[in-house]
């Protein structure tokens, strides 16, 4: 990895559960397509990487979120933009090795349109470990790869939400040790359009 940016005592910040959560999902979807009889026919992009990232992709989303400095939300609708991705282009599977890649591309593109303030794609290379080039090359094929549709509405946005939390749901009975209780996913957005159908590929 790169060296790590300055952290201005982001350090000192809770990690929100949606990061725990989202994880745990990607982590389960990538090892879904890893163990499938088609991965062997699987296109290799500009997001696959020639061997598996050593660091978890739970550990890398908190990094992410630890030097991003992104809010809740982005999280939420990177993981809409990756259902879309994932939709729109079959051939392209979330897997080991290509989730790392396409969470941090996916976290800048959602930054950029959710939030005023945003790094440029410089600093998220350096928190992704990878070259400006490289970022740059990612965003712009995940755009097309999005067909560059990245509203997210009201009703999209909660009924991901809801996903999320029911993998909460699904860590507490495979746990029931963990102090999970009736957490809610308190993420707060601001759209104002309907849409009447969205993408389940990652909703599993």
């Amino acid at each position: 990895m790169a060296a790590e940016p300055e952290t201005n005592g982001l350090e000192q910040q809770t990690v929100p559960k949606v990061i725990t959560f989202l994880s745990s999902l990607l982590q389960r979807v990538a090892e879904g397509n890893d163990n499938s009889r088609e991965f062997q026919s699987q296109k290799v992009s500009v997001f696959h990487g020639l061997t598996r990232p050593t660091i978890s992709i739970r550990s890398y989303l908190e990094r992410i979120f630890k030097y991003a400095n992104c809010s809740p939300s982005c999280f939420v609708v990177a993981y809409v933009y990756l259902d879309r991705f994932a939709k729109m282009q079959p051939s392209l599977p979330i897997n080991s090795f290509n989730v790392h890649r396409l969470l941090i591309t996916s976290v800048l593109v959602s930054a950029k349109f959710m939030d005023d303030m945003y790094y440029n794609n410089a600093y998220y290379a350096k928190v992704g470990g990878i070259s400006i080039i490289e970022m740059n090359l990612l965003e712009m094929d995940f755009l097309f790869g999005l067909g560059f549709q990245l509203n997210v509405t009201p009703a999209t946005f909660n009924t991901y939400c809801s996903f999320l939390q029911r993998e909460m749901c699904l860590q507490h009975l495979a746990d029931p040790s963990l102090n999970i209780g009736r957490t809610q996913l308190k993420i707060h957005c601001c759209f104002n359009e309907d849409e009447s159908t969205h993408q389940q590929q990652l909703a599993v």
